[in-house]
């Protein structure tokens, strides 16, 4: 049975199929229609809502989703809040000033804006609202029609309005005038579900409980965000028969320092250790940022990025780079080993059956030791990378004493470019060392040509990215010449 409340209301489903997203389930099941499927693959924000979740001190946490990409199960013990609650009187703020701002025109887009902006209006009291904030909430919600100059004078209107609904208006809890207490009445501990015809869903609330099902069923698929296997379902138009979600795990769900580690529970969010990990190594808070939109940093998980093994994601080039450990788990119990070795072909691991992530081990910073990461990719924002660089160097009286070059769409797998490093260490930090490592990258890695970049495109951007990181020392910058690049 899956609990969660919808606008206000207490919602029960029994017999959940695994497969059924959000969004498919408000617009046919529910005929709530205000939310919009545009792209289905969690690109365009057209399906955007807003989702309250309980933390362990009982306040809610509300985020903006793709809900055509996150699943049903997912909501349990939740609250789930979509465009259709705010039809009555008075209109929030949002909803006013897109209309005075003329921000709208064919309006099928509309709705998943303003879902956006009413959740950044949500996080406003303890915050100063500027430009950036506004349009990283926008980040994620294409606009064809209107153009983004009216949609942000809009966004800049409604954040400096209050929004006072009576305490019965469906996203009352928004700004806190109301707290159901149906909310705090939903089952905690582990979820189950299915349907008559074998299709399964389980969400473990404990380890235990997490490698007993993994015990007993080897060949189901894990799930957190769904951010990535969600496409799966709604692209590939695959039905997966039994998926279980880590996503209510206590245990993989942290990010604390442990002496001179920070560690990331695999289930913890790109928005959940995006603070702790950028305080420690400023170079990946521009990163995080690109990755993804804001509604994908709300669910994606480092787990899932780094599990899904593609050459192409984000996370684990920097995380090779600073040598970080990768702690798997299953029915035998947890083993350890560096994360460059994780990977052994494309979309191969080293995941046993029954294993799955458990969490990532990164050292925090030695002294001299400096990481720059730069990624590629066509658009700035909400774009998968062309070319991902990341580089730990640890730089003595000018002198590389230590390097490790990492990098993601060069090969099949993220990886080091072992030949560079070797050109680099033990020599100068300067034009003719960067130089060698550069002609040496030719050796480390054979790039593919695809529609993102060509073969010789990624070499010659990969070499000038290092000599980048050179440019960034020499102006003697805090933190690297980071990242506005795209191409």
């Amino acid at each position: 049975m899956i609990e969660f409340l919808l606008n206000g209301q207490m919602e029960k489903v029994d017999q959940v199929d695994p497969n059924l997203s959000i969004l498919e389930w408000l617009r046919t099941k529910m005929r709530l229609t205000g939310t919009k499927e545009g792209c289905a693959s969690g690109d365009c924000g057209a399906c955007t809502v807003i989702t309250g979740t309980p933390d362990r001190d009982g306040n809610i946490q509300y985020e903006a989703i793709n809900s055509c990409i996150s699943l049903l199960g997912s909501l349990h013990g939740k609250e789930l809040i979509t465009v259709d609650a705010f039809q009555q009187e008075p209109g929030h703020p949002v909803q006013r000033a897109m209309m005075e701002k003329y921000g709208a025109q064919c309006g099928f887009c509309t709705p998943g804006i303003v879902m956006s902006l009413i959740a950044l209006h949500a996080h406003k009291e303890g915050m100063d609202p500027n430009d950036h904030q506004l349009l990283e909430a926008l980040s994620g919600n294409l606009c064809r029609c209107t153009g983004y100059r009216p949609i942000i004078d809009a966004g800049r209107q409604a954040l400096v309005q209050e929004w006072t609904p009576e305490p019965s208006h469906p996203a009352a809890s928004l700004c806190g005038t109301s707290a159901n207490p149906e909310l705090a009445g939903i089952p905690g501990g582990s979820v189950s579900s299915g349907t008559t015809d074998g299709l399964r869903y389980d969400a473990p609330a404990t380890l235990a409980e997490l490698r007993e099902l993994r015990r007993n069923f080897p060949e189901s698929r894990l799930v957190a965000g769904s951010t990535d296997l969600a496409l799966e379902i709604t692209q590939q138009l695959k039905t997966l028969p039994h998926l279980i979600s880590v996503e209510r795990v206590d245990e993989l769900k942290g990010c604390a320092q442990e002496g001179d580690e920070l560690v990331i529970g695999a289930a913890a969010t790109y928005q959940q250790f995006r603070g702790p990990l950028s305080k420690l190594w400023p170079a990946f808070d521009p990163m995080v940022e690109r990755l993804g939109s804001l509604q994908i940093r709300n669910r994606g998980t480092l787990g899932g990025n780094i599990a899904n093994a593609s050459p192409i994601g984000d996370m684990p080039p920097p995380l090779i780079a600073l040598g970080a450990t990768l702690v798997l788990d299953g029915p035998e119990g947890e083993r350890r080993l560096p994360l460059e070795d994780f990977f052994h072909g494309y979309k191969q691991t080293d995941l046993k059956a029954g294993e799955f992530v458990h969490s990532v081990r990164v050292p925090v910073p030695a002294a001299n030791e400096q990481l720059y990461i730069y990624k590629i990719s066509k658009r700035l924002d909400d774009d998968i990378s062309a070319v991902l660089g990341a580089f730990r160097l640890t730089v003595d009286n000018g002198v590389v004493a230590d390097c490790r070059l990492a990098f993601g769409g060069m090969a099949a797998t993220p990886a080091r470019a072992h030949k560079a490093e070797a050109a680099l260490k033990g020599q100068p930090w300067n034009e003719a060392s960067v130089a060698a490592a550069i002609t040496a990258l030719a050796s480390d890695f054979s790039p593919l040509t695809d529609v993102r970049a060509s073969a010789a495109y990624r070499l010659q951007v990969a070499g000038n990215l290092l000599r980048r990181a050179l440019l960034a020392s020499d102006a003697n910058t805090s933190e690297p010449l980071m990242v506005t690049d795209y191409a």
